[in-house]
């Protein structure tokens, strides 16, 4: 009996121990460890760390709108802004027990995102996160690298000249819906949830063919799914949250379980048919799966080589969220800001004008379109889908002048770097797509200063695809409508998954 009571007493100190280690001793030396570095922060007092005041900091942000201006960090970001204020740019903050330093300078930005040693890795999150879409842009090393390897076909030009096609249906339909509201005397449209529907049927016809119907239902289910995640977000830093039977938890898991079904009947449809002969390689499923069989074929047949199905099916998860989401944040922002600037609206109409006239956009057009291109390229700047990018660092680690410890992440807010004055100048708040007009490298100065997509090896694989149907849209749009914001239209750019408007897009639009 003493044996045992002596037993559990030495389990109960060795689990004590091992808890204070982690929320007390371990954050402790990280702290010591950065601060001699030069960075500066709040003192870490307890488990969460500045996760309330963050919490609190967005909730008040997110209140109330803003005055009409492209000076959106304050509430995109208003934690890590306020922060940086008050600590400089070489700060940090805690993310519960781990802190998370903010990494500005080009130059550092652009040797974590060479990741030439492979010492960044994307930062681990909750398996319940990870039901909303895993793949290619979470995996790390060879398995990261086979996965590219396999995808990176799919996404070759004369690949996405395929789907022009279906990127003009698509469009086809979101402007005639738009012509007979106005039509009806219905001028003022919230664009958002359109521009939502519009890529989502893009990326169903693209991804999915003749199944996009099916693919229209991953959309709404996705949508749900996210908008739960970020609910239960703040609560995933308490261990075994995510095995809690809560009505929120349980919708997640019952979310992933019919995605996963209708993508795996696809599937196995598309493989049973290439078995008949009867492959589909014109959309994304097919490509990547025919891309999947060509490399099988080429390195062996062994286990590790090429995609399982459910290997398939987080990239068409990813696809279908990633593809979706990017597009529209960029299409609705590059209206609210086309009825900010109208002189820029009319300037992209014309030159659509010139190269199109009142013909059905094409493929080889879309190249002319320089002025367009600049435009979306100023959006991106301005209004990034994706406002801030984080690493973890999991080995000391040199990142310039300085030493980073083990443990710390990394976070790059790509949407503070792409305001930042000491970088675009004092008028790094205001829209010229001037900025633009000799490229990316001349305006940036060859820095790492404009990553909308992500830069490096991990750069996002869907850039092109996102630009090719931007363009498409933003062509038939001009085409077809004049538009100005409405007065009801309220400015407040939030995060949900990617950049979008809080309350809507409400935009006048006048039949040409």
């Amino acid at each position: 009996m003493m044996i045992l009571v002596l037993s559990c007493a030495v389990l109960v100190c060795f689990w004590v121990c091992k808890v204070l280690i982690w929320v007390w001793w371990k954050p402790r030396k990280l702290e010591k460890l950065l601060r001699e570095q030069g960075f500066n922060g709040t003192s870490h007092m307890y488990m969460f760390g500045d996760l309330k005041q963050l919490v609190s900091t967005t909730k008040k942000a997110r209140s109330k709108p803003i005055k009409l201006s492209h000076s959106i960090v304050q509430r995109v970001l208003p934690f890590i802004h306020d922060t940086i204020q008050k600590q400089g740019p070489m700060s940090y903050i805690w993310f519960g027990v781990t802190p998370r330093v903010n990494i500005l300078d080009p130059e550092l930005i652009k040797e974590i995102l060479s990741n030439k040693f492979g010492h960044f890795s994307k930062i681990e999150v909750s398996p319940l996160l990870l039901l909303l879409a895993e793949g290619v842009a979470s995996y790390e090393g060879e398995k990261w690298a086979k996965h590219r390897r396999t995808i990176t076909p799919a996404f070759h030009l004369e690949k996405l000249k395929l789907m022009v096609p279906a990127f003009h249906a698509s469009c086809t339909d979101l402007v005639e819906k738009w012509e007979k509201l106005v039509s009806n005397g219905s001028p003022e449209v919230d664009v958002w949830p359109y521009l939502q529907k519009l890529t989502a049927d893009a990326i169903s016809r693209t991804a999915f063919g003749s199944s996009y119907e099916k693919g229209r239902r991953i959309f709404l289910l996705q949508t749900e799914q996210a908008k739960l995640a970020l609910e239960v977000l703040p609560f995933l830093f308490i261990p075994g949250f995510r095995f809690l039977p809560t009505k929120k938890n349980r919708r997640i898991k019952e979310i992933d379980r019919e995605v996963r079904s209708i993508l795996s009947d696809m599937i196995n449809k598309r493989e049973n048919a290439t078995k008949h002969g009867e492959a589909h390689k014109d959309d994304l499923l097919g490509m990547l799966l025919d891309s999947n069989r060509k490399h099988v074929q080429e390195n062996g047949n062994s286990k590790n080589i090429g995609m399982t199905i459910k290997d398939v099916i987080e990239e068409c998860k990813l696809f279908y969220i990633a593809g979706q989401e990017t597009t529209s944040s960029l299409l609705v922002w590059t209206m609210v800001v086309l009825s900010m600037h109208p002189e820029w609206q009319a300037q992209a109409r014309e030159e659509v004008l010139r190269v199109y006239g009142s013909n059905k956009p094409n493929f080889d057009g879309l190249s002319h379109l320089k002025i367009v291109t600049m435009i979306f390229h100023e959006v991106l700047r301005l209004y990034p889908p994706v406002a801030l990018l984080a690493r973890y660092n999991y080995k000391e680690m040199k990142l310039g002048s300085l030493t980073l410890p083990p443990g710390v992440e990394i976070a790059m807010p790509t949407i503070l770097v792409h305001h930042d004055r000491t970088i675009w100048g004092e008028n790094a708040e205001e829209f010229n797509p001037m900025r633009f007009l000799e490229g990316i490298s001349k305006a940036t100065n060859n820095q790492v200063s404009f990553f909308p997509f992500g830069w490096g090896p991990r750069i996002c694989l869907g850039q092109a695809f996102s630009l090719i149907e931007a363009k498409m849209a933003m062509a038939m749009i001009l085409q077809r409508f004049s538009f100005e914001l409405s007065p009801t239209y309220a400015h407040a750019p939030y995060t949900l998954l990617t950049l979008q408007p809080q309350h809507g897009a409400q935009i006048i639009l006048n039949k040409l």
